[in-house]
């Protein structure tokens, strides 16, 4: 229906939106690195989301319907893995790597998480999207100039999507019923506390970061960890799923110019045909059958 496209056009433009803050989160995850390390990194950051999300979901309509305290704890773990873990290993990763490494690899997730999730229909399509996903990956890594260094950080990005597709499989487990905003809020908070664990390793390495650090930090919890999800979330309301798992392959593409804008990086030619050909083996691999 024509009344229709308003709605669609406005949903459209609230993923892609969540896409393009998503896919600088790399290039400014790397240039924060540069006075923060890993792990306190990534506290301060889930620490500040879960601040921000918990005024959210206690002064709002959702603070009348919250999981009981037993749900909590499923919420929680996912939160664990999914905040805690999975971005454990992607600022490790970042740190070793580079930002472009991390848009690129991280363009692959959907497909390992169709493989270890073990209940899609392995269609020749998906089977070679899979194939080709895994192909460009390589030619990421082995595209890579920066040494030892880099390949450890790439294999802690690959890793990390390992723990991103259990995550995955975890989370749609969840029978709260509760909005997904609140269950947000619970695996935020269970994720900031697994990371402030993590900090204390790190004590001897604190230091006042300087004003635009703590903007970068700001940026990644406001705007990564809070608005894009929003944005996400708002967009699915008027899309079909495929379509907006689909519209997040812009990702690995605006990713790669955020890498060279803002962290300064330069990409060779095997890492440019390496990124083109995973997000061909993920648009392939994410195709659906044809109605019959």
């Amino acid at each position: 229906m024509i009344t229709d496209s308003p709605r669609v056009g406005l949903s459209v433009s609230a993923v892609l939106g969540a896409a393009l803050i998503w896919s600088s989160s790399f290039a400014v995850t790397k240039v924060a690195l540069a006075e923060i390390p890993p792990m306190t990194l990534g506290s301060l950051r889930f620490v500040l989301a879960a601040a921000v999300l918990g005024v959210a979901v206690h002064t709002g309509p959702d603070r009348r319907r919250l999981p009981s305290p037993r749900q909590r704890l499923t919420i929680g773990a996912a939160g664990l893995l999914g905040i805690t873990a999975y971005f454990a290993l992607e600022n490790v990763g970042v740190d070793l790597a580079t930002a472009s490494d991390a848009t690129l690899i991280v363009a692959s997730y959907p497909i390992l998480t169709l493989v270890l999730s073990g209940r899609a229909a392995f269609s020749p399509a998906r089977l070679t999207g899979m194939l080709v996903a895994v192909a460009g990956v390589w030619l990421v890594v082995r595209g890579q100039p920066g040494g030892s260094h880099s390949l450890w950080g790439d294999l802690f990005l690959i890793a990390g999507g390992v723990v991103w597709a259990a995550y995955n499989i975890l989370a749609r487990r969840d029978g709260s019923g509760a909005s997904p905003i609140v269950v947000t809020y619970y695996q935020t908070l269970a994720g900031a506390g697994g990371f402030v664990l993590l900090s204390l390793s790190e004590v001897d390495r604190w230091s006042v970061p300087s004003g635009g650090t703590v903007l970068r930090i700001g940026f990644l919890a406001g705007l990564c960890s809070v608005a894009a999800f929003l944005l996400y979330n708002h967009g699915l309301r008027g899309l079909e799923p495929s379509v907006a798992v689909n519209l997040l392959n812009v990702v690995p593409v605006a990713g790669l110019v955020w890498a060279v804008v803002l962290a300064g990086e330069t990409l060779t030619i095997t890492q440019v045909l390496g990124g083109a050909v995973v997000i061909a083996g993920v648009t392939l691999g994410l195709r659906r059958k044809p109605a019959m």
